[in-house]
């Protein structure tokens, strides 16, 4: 956890979510299937249960796509989101970082925000749909594996 930085957690973990708000991956699985290079969470480990990290996929060094489930990069880096003041500055690792903390039973001010950023990302479930036959892993590995970094599970698609 970033130095000083407290927060109430106001649900029992992994419920009263937003009812607009429902990921299909949990951040635990998030973790174990490949996500944002390995590199998310090496830091902060202490904040969250053990258990988030017997399987998870992290870089000891630098971000490496081959730790992605789809083995390919699908993420800018922090400092784009930062230029362009897209953080909250309670979660400086952005989205996932507060759908961490959310699961864990955190309702913060930031919360609306990110919950509306999660629903748009839904145009790329319909791009999938729409470009890619049932079931081909192969399709838009890219906008498969920006999917999983949003909690949506585009294997199921």
């Amino acid at each position: 956890m970033q130095q000083g930085y407290r927060y109430l957690r106001t649900m029992p973990v992994g419920e009263g979510f937003d009812p607009r708000f429902e990921p299909e991956l949990t951040p635990p699985e998030m973790l174990a299937l490949g996500v944002f290079g390995g590199k998310y969470m090496t830091d902060c480990q202490s904040e969250f249960p053990a258990s988030w990290f017997t399987k998870a996929k992290l870089s000891s060094g630098r971000h490496d796509p081959a730790l992605n489930f789809f083995g390919v990069d699908a993420s800018k880096p922090l400092s784009y989101w930062k230029e362009r003041r897209w953080i909250y500055s309670a979660d400086p690792r952005g989205w996932f970082q507060w759908y961490c903390r959310y699961y864990m039973g955190r309702r913060c001010p930031d919360d609306e925000r990110q919950i509306s950023r999660w629903l748009a990302i839904q145009r790329h479930v319909q791009q999938l749909r729409k470009h890619c036959e049932p079931g081909d892993l192969s399709c838009r590995p890219r906008q498969r594996q920006a999917l999983l970094h949003w909690a949506y599970d585009s294997r199921k698609l």
